[in-house]
């Protein structure tokens, strides 16, 4: 069995990363979606309402996909969960100096795990969850960057949190 992970911190879930999700499960027989936190990264949401957020967004997705935090080295997870490939969405050069980097760490730490990289859709290569929250910080809209539910959940934290510039 071909087993993949994708991981990254979906805070939150963008059109991106389902672009990623949707075509990385082609790629193997059983997609993992790593929900992590990033210690560089501020979250929005705690790890739970990521995983719940990223649940939900997914159903419907052909494959096999399970769901699961980890807050651990990224080839340490892979290795638990058996897998064979980490994929990667690439946006821009620079994603990919960064990824690159990566990559061959990971390597280093685990030369049976090989990372696939993909590039991002044309129309979603913008999309960042940085972007996405700062914008409705300063009440922009984001609709076209995130599903309507994952911007209603975006929406009621910015106003529980307190919006930017107002």
């Amino acid at each position: 069995m071909r087993i993949g992970v994708y991981p990254g911190t979906f805070d939150p879930i963008t059109r991106g990363h389902m672009d990623i999700i949707r075509r990385g499960a082609k790629l193997c027989d059983r997609l993992v979606i790593g929900v992590t936190t990033n210690p560089s990264k501020s979250p929005m949401f705690t790890v739970e309402e990521r995983m719940a957020m990223v649940t939900r967004e997914t159903q419907g997705i052909a494959g096999e996909l399970v769901i699961v935090s980890f807050d651990s080295l990224l080839m340490d997870f892979a290795e638990r969960q058996g897998a064979s490939m980490i994929i990667r969405g690439l946006r821009a050069v620079a994603d990919f100096e960064y990824e690159y980097q990566m990559a061959g760490m990971n390597q280093q730490l685990n030369d049976r795990i090989e990372t696939v990289f993909l590039m991002a859709d044309v129309s979603l290569q913008p999309i960042a969850s940085r972007l996405v929250k700062e914008i409705a910080m300063y009440g922009g809209a984001i609709g076209k960057f995130v599903s309507a539910e994952v911007e209603v959940k975006v929406a009621a934290r910015v106003e529980k949190i307190g919006r930017k510039g107002s």
